[in-house]
């Protein structure tokens, strides 16, 4: 299985991909968050993304108010905008800015990143992707063409309940 947790899976994969490779590594985003932990997420990794997808960057934060005073300062530059939510009963923090054509969403929660639900969740669609194949894969993707979200999708084609809750069991 692929190592998501490092960026050199990008480095080989399709050529949007190889694109953010690029990006990702001439800005430096993954030094610049190293202590948190960061990790892609979402669909690019796993080859399920739209044109209009972003790049989920999910962070272990502990102090929600230090990582954005951080990513303030980390990112300057750029036209942020940071909200604190409570996701899954959890206080999130979500910056959103455009790093040149990608949009970018950093997310941080208390928690590692590895045990967070998009990760997971991405964990989960990718074994799925790969015992269901490439017309599965094609189905999610027009799904998502549609406006419909990943988990939803992945829900729809394989009768889940829930998909939020079904897809960890995977």
């Amino acid at each position: 299985m692929i190592d998501f947790t490092k960026l050199n899976y990008l480095k080989i994969g399709n050529e949007k991909q190889r694109i953010i490779y690029e990006v990702l590594t001439k800005y430096k985003i993954f030094d610049i968050l190293k202590k948190y932990s960061p990790i892609l997420a979402g669909t690019i990794p796993i080859e399920i993304d739209i044109e209009e997808s972003d790049l989920d960057i999910i962070c272990e934060v502990k102090d929600k108010v230090e990582f954005e005073k951080f990513l303030i300062q980390a990112f300057k530059d750029f036209d942020l905008k940071i909200e604190i939510l409570k996701i899954n009963n959890e206080k999130s923090l979500v910056c959103n800015f455009k790093l040149e054509e990608f949009p970018i969403e950093i997310f941080g929660q208390n928690k590692p990143t590895t045990q967070q639900n998009a990760y997971l969740h991405m964990i989960a669609e990718y074994k799925i992707l790969q015992e269901k194949g490439e017309e599965f894969k094609q189905k999610i993707i027009d799904l998502k063409k549609q406006g419909m979200k990943t988990e939803h999708a992945f829900g729809m084609l394989l009768h889940l309940e829930n998909p939020y809750e079904d897809l960890l069991k995977f």
